[in-house]
């Protein structure tokens, strides 16, 4: 009975673990977009600035 409840347990452990590996992914790659889009913006506007002068 022991056994059955530790089993029950590594699988939920693992179960949470994979969830919040998933949330971070998720997290990194929403960073990501936002960095490249940062970068897409501030290159547009050196870009904007240069060309007024």
């Amino acid at each position: 009975m022991n056994l059955l409840h530790e089993d029950l347990a590594r699988a939920q452990i693992g179960a949470r673990l994979g969830l919040a590996q998933q949330r971070r992914q998720a997290q990194l790659a929403r960073a990501h977009r936002v960095s490249r889009r940062a970068q897409h913006d501030a290159e547009a506007a050196r870009t904007a600035i240069a060309r007024a002068f």
